[in-house]
């Protein structure tokens, strides 16, 4: 019966073809479902295999329809399958370029933003007056203890404290809020 059904496709015959999609539908698409595991991507799948069967039949050598149309359906679902599998991994891994990109972003833009505060506290610190400056740049750039300033400009440790405070008050009464 299917021989007859394949050379009167083979003729030209749509309708015999329709009888051959109802005959063979529902154990297609058990054989899909079985590895797909989703009704539409199995439906999907089912229509892509019937159009492979429709193009693949001038090939077939009469060696068992249903297993031919079967073994067609299988490998078609494994492949699919395997695509699925692909796109997954390579939207996971463009996940983590865009989260790694991202991270890299901020990094530099922090990197940046920090290095200009650097660059306009250098100038900033050019106005200020010479004996504050020394106590400034040597407590918050190079983040000296008051210990360590006091024995490298010879004065006691109460006396870069001073210092400290009075360059502090004159930063705030000379400068604004907003140049930091």
């Amino acid at each position: 019966m299917d021989q007859s059904l394949i050379e009167q496709v083979l003729k030209g015959n749509d309708h015999a073809f329709r009888i051959i999609i109802e005959r063979y539908r529902q154990d297609l698409f058990r054989s899909i479902y079985a590895i797909l595991r989703n009704q539409k991507d199995s439906e999907d799948a089912l229509q892509e295999v019937f159009i492979k069967i429709y193009t693949s039949l001038p090939r077939y050598e009469n060696q068992g329809f249903k297993t031919w149309i079967t073994r067609i359906a299988v490998n078609h679902a494994i492949d699919m399958k395997r695509k699925q599998q692909r796109r997954r991994e390579n939207l996971n891994e463009d996940i983590e370029q865009t989260i790694s990109d991202d991270l890299q972003l901020e990094s530099l833009e922090a990197n940046i933003l920090k290095k200009e505060k650097v660059l306009l506290l250098r100038r900033k610190l050019d106005d200020l007056p010479d004996n504050y400056r020394d106590v400034i740049y040597g407590f918050y750039i190079e983040e000296k203890t008051y210990q360590q300033l006091a024995s490298e400009q010879h004065q006691q440790v109460k006396t870069i404290e001073t210092k400290l405070y009075r360059a502090r008050q004159w930063m705030k009464k000379h400068w604004k809020e907003d140049d930091f």
